[in-house]
């Protein structure tokens, strides 16, 4: 079963890869970076995906935990401090720039992040 979907998700990835840019799920807010090459994000090589450090290029692990701070009776449920993993779950797990995601706690809880989108 595991070959089976590694041999799909390479497909997958491949025909991503293969698109041209316009074809692809983009970011308006990264639009520059779309100019500069698909390198600058993908510092692992094209088709992989990028390392955390390529996201801390231009997004800031506590600036980002501090924005997306709640308070109240949803101050434990800030999607990068988790009360589970901190401020550790590397970028992808949640976020994908072609591709829509879900947040990674959403696999267990039903909290709603409206900001959220991809």
């Amino acid at each position: 079963m595991k070959t089976t979907f590694s041999l799909v998700s390479s497909a997958l990835l491949a025909l991503a890869i293969s698109l041209p840019a316009t074809a692809l799920d983009k970011r308006e807010h990264h639009e520059a970076v779309y100019e500069m090459g698909c390198d600058t994000c993908h510092d692992q090589g094209v088709g992989k995906f990028p390392s955390d450090e390529a996201c801390y290029q231009c997004h800031d692990a506590d600036k980002t935990a501090e924005m997306t701070k709640r308070e109240g009776k949803y101050a434990k449920q800030n999607p990068h401090d988790s009360m589970h993993y901190g401020k550790d779950v590397p970028c992808q797990e949640c976020h994908s720039e072609h591709s829509h995601k879900q947040a990674l706690c959403q696999d267990c809880h039903t909290f709603k992040y409206p900001r959220f989108t991809k």
